[in-house]
């Protein structure tokens, strides 16, 4: 009985979707519109300017491009199944975004390779990849060809060349062409029930957006049925059955019937937020908030990302313990965009919470220091190290991916929104802006997360009275506001506050966000603690001596249940965001107890990233006191 029920409940939410779409149709309803719209250029200073010079330098412009294009050859399309289809996208991706972010003339001339060579590898019937015809669609053949589709579409974005989107085209009929003479089902090709394949959905749509052919739409609603299908993901079905409990165990951990692959899955609910863009079907949207939330509360822990080898595994509730193969940075990157998405459609301010946290923890945490590697894993104690290459491909799934994460966040730092401006992120730079239809400059003086200090000037052609939204994150307990010096009351953390007014040229807004040393804490498994300041977490690193870095080490509170953090000096020669000093109390053996001693904390994302790989620790377990509880 509870399994035709089960079966019953999945009919019925098909059922209901196809109704749905049955009234969604673009010529029917129109494409919903974003909340907020990225700015129209941004130029970044100091840390994070640095950052990102270093990665388009050392990774993204020191790319062997022959290389990413090699084994698409005819010669070379030999593959049964690997993944090498994947990386030329992954990188060009990550190049686009960078060219976004500061077009360079340079950079330009390497896009323009990239994609020509490509192109040259496309065989008339349409295909881009590098599998042997016998095996095409199967295992990673259809990822591949979506990231090929990603890129090119990335490339007709950054220069409206009319080619490079039909290329785009004639590799989604070439895909809709084959699978309609297989069987004509997404969802049973490759592995991870079917979510590597059907995560095609995203270009699927984009490529509707850019021509309005109804085939594409047609196609994307078929994946979208196929996923509620029994041997399909469900992913709309579960959207509220957590996303490490959808299906049992499967024998085989990489195999066909894994349904709970972190990346696939995400990238799947990524192309659902573009149908529903298109469709306006609210099952769509509330189905990724829901997934998007129960990742959040079940799976992200305080560095702002999860998985173990891979998969979801409930592991926020055990992040303080040793984990496999732990973050995975294709995982980090993934989450950066829905947050990212849902941030563009809502302009809710806990999208743009959780992504500052993940881009200053864990994303940053797997570059080094000058950008020419990204860690494949990075655990919360242990060591920084390298990632292995994969598919003798001369790098890995990681490094080619982390970069877009890196640049998926400065062109939505400031926005615009239909009543005027949104500041979500705070960093020192200036940011252009089509506000209203007039050209807006805000620009940002601070050394955040450094200090919680963030000064913005307004330049604008002539007064206008229009809106400025800014986030006041979730952490900041304590915040002022003023413009002009002027208060502005009622800040709720974790919310906009909004500033309504006539503003003139020169108009100076002054932020000042709470940065007291949080103590974040765990009991399970063991009762453990951390620290953050701001959106930050520190960390020990063994550098910095001290005591042992396994010593239990109980932190100096204060009245309100904040630790004390005093700016230490950087005497290591490795470049360091965050360095603090910090009371705790060791563990005694005496009946008095020992005074406290200074330790030094650094931000987690420097922790273990300097010129030797030291251990750094997050956690710090806590002693356990029987005769208390």
């Amino acid at each position: 009985m509870r399994k035709l029920t089960a079966i019953t409940c999945t009919l019925l939410v098909a059922l209901f979707i196809f109704c749905a779409d049955a009234f969604a149709q673009p010529n029917k309803l129109q494409p919903v519109s974003d909340a907020i719209s990225p700015a129209l250029s941004a130029q970044l200073n100091d840390y994070l300017a640095k950052r990102m010079q270093e990665s388009v330098d050392n990774r993204i412009l020191a790319q062997d491009i022959d290389r990413l294009i090699a084994p698409f050859k005819t010669e070379n399309r030999t593959e049964t199944r690997q993944w090498q289809s994947e990386f030329w996208g992954k990188w060009f991706t990550s190049a686009a975004l960078a060219y976004q972010y500061h077009p360079d003339k340079k950079l330009k001339s390497v896009l323009d390779k990239a994609v020509t060579g490509l192109l040259a590898t496309q065989t008339p019937d349409g295909y881009i990849g590098n599998y042997a015809e016998a095996h095409r669609l199967e295992e990673w053949d259809i990822w591949g060809r979506k990231y090929c589709m990603l890129g090119l579409l990335a490339y007709y974005d950054i220069t409206k060349v009319k080619w490079s989107l039909t290329s785009a085209v004639k590799v989604a009929d070439n895909l809709i062409s084959e699978l309609n003479k297989k069987d004509g089902l997404i969802v049973n090709k490759g592995n991870y029930r079917g979510m590597a394949a059907s995560s095609v959905l995203e270009p699927i749509c984009l490529l509707y957006n850019c021509t309005g052919n109804k085939k594409y739409l047609d196609f994307a609603l078929e994946i979208v049925r196929q996923w509620e299908t029994p041997e399909g993901p469900q992913l709309i079905s579960k959207a509220n059955v957590n996303v490490s409990e959808r299906f049992p165990r499967p024998k085989n951990w990489y195999s066909p019937e894994q349904g709970q692959k972190a990346y696939e899955m995400m990238s799947c609910y990524e192309g659902l937020l573009e149908l529903y863009r298109i469709t306006r079907n609210p099952a769509y949207k509330k189905a990724v908030e829901d997934v998007w939330a129960n990742i959040r509360d079940t799976e992200i822990n305080i560095a702002g990302s999860g998985a173990s080898t891979e998969m979801w595994f409930g592991g926020k509730a055990l992040q303080s313990t040793p984990i496999n193969h732990y973050q995975e940075t294709c995982v980090t990157v993934t989450w950066l965009k829905p947050c990212g998405q849902l941030l563009r459609l809502t302009g809710q301010a806990k999208y743009a919470d959780e992504a500052e946290r993940t881009y200053y923890n864990a994303l940053l945490g797997s570059m080094n220091g000058h950008g020419a590697n990204w860690a494949k894993y990075t655990p919360l104690n242990g060591q920084r190290l390298a990632g292995s290459e994969q598919c003798g491909m001369g790098l890995n799934c990681c490094e080619a991916s982390g970069p877009r994460g890196l640049f998926n966040i400065p062109l939505q730092m400031v926005t615009t929104t239909k009543v005027g401006v949104q500041v979500n992120y705070f960093a020192d730079g200036t940011f252009k802006l089509k506000c209203m239809g007039d050209d807006v400059t805000l620009t940002q003086r601070t050394i955040y997360p450094r200090s919680g200090s963030i000064e913005m000037e307004l330049t604008l052609p002539k007064p206008a009275v229009f809106e400025v939204a800014i986030r006041i994150p979730a952490w900041s307990k304590n915040t002022k506001l003023s413009v002009n010096g002027e208060a502005i009351t009622n800040l709720q953390p974790g919310s906009n506050a909004t500033i309504k007014r006539k503003w003139s040229n020169g108009y100076k807004i002054s932020l000042e966000l709470d940065m007291r040393g949080r103590l974040i804490e765990t009991l399970t498994p063991a009762h453990s603690i951390a620290i953050m300041r701001g959106p930050v977490i520190l960390a020990r690193d063994a550098r910095f001596g001290g005591p042992s870095i396994e010593a239990v080490l109980k932190p100096v509170k204060d009245a309100n249940g904040y630790i004390a953090l005093s700016e230490a000096p950087n005497t290591t020669g490795d470049d360091i965001l965050m360095l603090y000093k910090a009371s705790f109390i060791p563990e005694s053996y005496t009946e008095n107890g020992a005074p406290p001693v200074s330790v030094t904390l650094c931000d987690y994302a420097s922790a273990g990233n300097g010129s030797v790989n030291s251990f750094y620790k997050v956690w710090l377990v806590q002693l356990v006191y029987p005769s208390a509880e």
